[in-house]
């Protein structure tokens, strides 16, 4: 069976479809993005202009397309923090659904980190013990933490990546002294939730995921001990810290040079380095493991649990 998740977020909208099967491993069988940045596109009042909205329109009907020519069964499109908090969410929903042909699942803060800390649970294994997980969008920072498929606690808080950009990184390169004003925006901004998350058991694994935690660990980290060769990454909080003020120095257009880096991801890189160096040094974390899997791969893996799948003959 071929299903689709078409994930509108703050930065891009990502279309993944994967083929499945009951009991088996999604497999991905396509991936396409569109970077549209939508912080650029808000208004004062905290609404998302025309141009912003006919963006969204038009990579919301390009995906639908390849979703056809691909033969999904079903797909599952859902919006994060950028269409969720629009002043014109709703009239935004509207037409993307229009685009789209059917309903579009807007996701709160807090599901958005369960669905991800489930995609992250399914990719490390029940073995992985107590689980505490960072994931940066360009909207917000969610942080979860359980031993189960889903967390005990789980926090939204905005400080995304292209949100903190906009609003404390403007200027290209911004320099250290605005990265100092980030840094105790988001020190202060963490506090309760790092309160709460005090209560949760010593994690046996940290886990990043989201696109701007795996570019930082290949510009930063190192192949976690014992999968020499392989893709699995650890990223280094002291080596994290290091790269900050040099990256704040140079601009934008010298960044994509860096390894891991992308020009979709080269104006906000800055922003998600200080906001991931600011919790895990408040949450004490030395150093955390990256995850390929994320909200795309949570979203389908819940949905495919609630099929109701034919039994095998015997």
């Amino acid at each position: 069976m071929r299903l689709g998740v078409l994930d509108i977020g703050s930065n891009t909208v990502h279309l993944l479809i994967a083929d499945v099967r009951p009991g088996g491993r999604p497999l991905a069988a396509t991936s396409q993005r569109t970077v549209l940045r939508l912080m650029r596109y808000l208004e004062p009042d905290g609404s998302i202009n025309e141009d912003g909205v006919a963006a969204l329109v038009a990579a919301v009907t390009e995906a639908r397309e390849v979703a056809k020519r691909e033969r999904v069964v079903e797909l599952l499109a859902t919006a994060t923090s950028a269409v969720r908090e629009a002043t014109n969410g709703a009239e935004v929903i509207a037409r993307i659904e229009a685009a789209l042909g059917q309903e579009l699942q807007v996701l709160g803060g807090e599901s958005e980190a369960r669905f991800t800390f489930l995609a992250v649970r399914r990719w490390f294994g029940w073995s992985a013990g107590q689980i505490l997980l960072f994931d940066i969008g360009g909207g917000s920072l969610e942080i979860a933490a359980g031993r189960d498929e889903l967390p005990v606690v789980a926090a939204s808080v905005p400080l995304g990546a292209g949100r903190m950009t906009i609003e404390f990184l403007p200027e290209d390169p911004p320099g250290e002294a605005a990265v100092d004003i980030l840094r105790e925006h988001a020190r202060a901004t963490l506090a309760p939730t790092v309160e709460t998350m005090a209560s949760q058991p010593r994690p046996d694994h940290v886990v990043g995921s989201s696109k701007a935690i795996r570019s930082l660990a290949k510009l930063v980290g190192h192949p976690a001990p014992g999968w020499a060769g392989s893709d699995r990454m650890v990223l280094p909080r002291r080596e994290l810290g290091s790269w900050i003020p040099r990256l704040a120095r140079i601009p934008a257009s010298a960044r994509q040079e860096l390894p891991g880096i992308t020009a979709d991801r080269t104006f906000q890189i800055v922003a998600g380095a200080v906001v991931l160096h600011t919790a895990m040094t408040a949450m004490g974390v030395d150093e955390l493991e990256v995850s390929p899997w994320a909200l795309r791969e949570g979203v389908l893996l819940r949905y495919i649990e609630s099929l109701s799948w034919n039994e095998p003959s015997v």
